[in-house]
């Protein structure tokens, strides 16, 4: 029972990644959550601030969720209302003897309900509604075990209906060009700040989950946890960009050996590259080649740029990561014979969001953001990176790190121009 109730969560986590539409999604979480806890009833309920009430936005019964739509339910004497003010779960085993059942509810639908659980949906450390599910079937009382369960449902639920806001937000600027700019800043604020708790908790629980689960559940939970991990990577990279736009970011200097990140990253990614086929291969002198700077922002910069020579080099080619001194500077190229880049393209590579080519975008996936962190993590060291490339034959992206400020600044007229 208990592995068939852990598959069924599963399930309705995973589509998180998926191209369901909103209602259908709603509709599932609801379905579903009556089945994970024997409940005969569930409904979400979003939060209206015009009214200061609560509003059906779905409901698992199919005579009920067209009439419930757009029914409100007061934040005062209901036990939705009480979940959404007090962002708790609620167990109410016995309505008989509570005051916070809202009977109007019963009466619209023609139902009785005698027990309830309910959960806030909370984002951005705030209520933005609740699932409820009620009349436990069996004649049994709802468990500790079921209370986790729905507030795992409701994180999911939560991060639908934000990230629906958020589509549609996105949608209505496409239409105003001159809001565009300002709409698209506080949509990667919202997303490189705000979506840590919501994916946290689902990380959390499907670590959780792994450990309970036999080992056939293993490969679903492992898709869960690395696809999370992947949507974390990206809020990352996303909130690396605008620290460093925003001025927040900072360089913690040292120094460090450049010697020693190229052959850090390279080792890193041969794995990678022996299953694409592709043959990686480090060429550094024997010097050290230390630079004053933060070894991680540049290892991430640097990874960026082997990944993304692997993604699009084909099986058989070749890349090479070279490091080299030049005066003022460590400069560091990455090499490959892939696919290449268009020239009317080049120029906007390192632009955030930016994708080259919509048939490359659709083979090889990725959203346009490695390169513009890249960028950032070498310019927040007072360097340069750019890309040469033939349509074909392949690219290389170089960058140069200066050793110190003073060295650099003599440097400059040289090798930033």
């Amino acid at each position: 029972m208990e592995l068939d109730r852990t598959k069924r969560l599963l399930t309705v986590i995973q589509m998180l990644g998926e191209s369901l539409k909103f209602d259908s999604l709603l509709q599932t979480i609801v379905d579903e959550t009556c089945e994970l806890l024997a409940s005969e009833s569930t409904s979400i309920l979003r939060y209206d601030s015009n009214t200061d009430m609560l509003s059906f936005i779905a409901a698992s019964l199919d005579d009920q969720s067209d009439f419930l739509r757009g029914v409100q339910v007061p934040l005062e004497g209901s036990a939705a209302g009480w979940t959404f003010r007090h962002a708790r779960p609620l167990v109410v085993q016995d309505t008989a003897h509570d005051l916070r059942h809202y009977k109007e509810v019963d009466r619209l639908t023609g139902s009785h309900t005698h027990s309830i659980l309910a959960a806030p949906l909370i984002f951005n450390g705030g209520p933005i509604g609740v699932i409820e599910t009620v009349n436990k079937k069996g004649d049994v009382n709802y468990t500790e075990e079921d209370v986790i369960i729905l507030e795992t449902l409701a994180a999911v639920a939560a991060f639908a209906i934000h990230n629906h806001d958020l589509e549609e937000k996105v949608e209505r600027a496409s239409n105003e060009a001159a809001s565009f700019e300002r709409l698209k800043s506080d949509f990667i604020a919202i997303t490189s700040h705000e979506l840590r708790t919501p994916l946290g908790l689902i990380l959390g629980h499907a670590t959780f989950l792994r450990e309970l689960a036999g080992k056939e559940y293993h490969e679903q939970l492992e898709l869960i946890i690395r696809n999370a991990t992947r949507l974390k990577e990206i809020v990352e990279n996303l909130a690396s960009v605008d620290n460093y736009q925003s001025g927040a970011a900072r360089v913690r200097q040292k120094q460090v050996s450049m010697k020693r990140i190229v052959q850090d990253v390279v080792e890193s990614f041969h794995e990678d590259a022996r299953r694409k086929g592709v043959a990686l291969r480090a060429e550094v002198p024997a010097a050290s080649l230390m630079v004053e700077g933060e070894a991680g922002k540049i290892e991430v910069a640097l990874s960026h740029l082997v990944r993304n020579a692997i993604m699009f080099t084909d099986s058989g080619g070749h890349i090479f990561v070279r490091a080299e001194a030049v005066p003022g500077y460590v400069r560091v190229s990455v090499a490959d014979d892939g696919v290449g880049i268009p020239q009317k393209d080049l120029e906007r590579i390192f632009e955030r969001f930016y994708q080259v080519e919509t048939h490359l975008t659709r083979k090889h996936g990725g959203m346009g953001l490695g390169l513009s962190v890249a960028k950032a993590m070498i310019e927040m060291h007072g360097g340069r990176i750019w890309a040469e490339s033939v349509e074909g034959k392949g690219s290389r992206f170089s960058f140069l790190v200066p050793l110190n400020a003073s060295q650099a600044s003599a440097a400059e007229k040289v090798f930033l121009t």
